[in-house]
Formats: C-alpha cells, sequence, structure tokens
C-alpha cells in the first residue's frame, strides 16, 4: 500500500469482507458515522485490521477526527510515510 488509490482498495476490502458493507458506497466522501452506519466498536475492529495489513503500530488517536473514508485514508498515508 504505497499510494492513496491501494489504501482505498484495502480499506474497501476490510469494510465489505467485515461489515458486509456495499462496495459502490465506500468513497473517499462517504461519511463513516452517518452514510455507512459505523460505530466506535466498528473503529477499533477496523483499526486492528489495519495494523496487521500494514504491520505498523496504529495509535487510536491518529483515526479519532477521522469523520470520512477520506480521513482514513490520509490517516493510514501518514502512517505509512512517517520517517
Amino acid at each position: 500500500m504505497n499510494n492513496r488509490e491501494e489504501i482505498l482498495i484495502a480499506i474497501k476490502t476490510i469494510m465489505v469482507e467485515m461489515f458486509e458493507l456495499d462496495e459502490e458506497a465506500i468513497t473517499p466522501e462517504a461519511r463513516l458515522y452517518e452514510d455507512l452506519d459505523f460505530d466506535s466498536i466498528d473503529a477499533i475492529d477496523m483499526i486492528v485490521r489495519l495494523k496487521e495489513l500494514t504491520g505498523k503500530t496504529v495509535k487510536p488517536e491518529d483515526f479519532k477526527m477521522a469523520r470520512t473514508i477520506g480521513d482514513v485514508i490520509e490517516a493510514v498515508y501518514s502512517m505509512l510515510n512517517e520517517s
């Protein structure tokens, strides 16, 4: 996962497999809580799965302000590109 498009694909895969969401609904503009009916438990489950995928330590506070799929993409991208 080196770019935002690859991150989006990985997030879609996670969300379809784990939460049975419609892949078409998972866009960068989609709001986690309002559009995708995400809750805090779902968010934690996704963070754990992202940690497994990236091999990086995922800090929940990095995702605390995420409101859209685009926000999650940016958080993962930043995490992967930390020095």
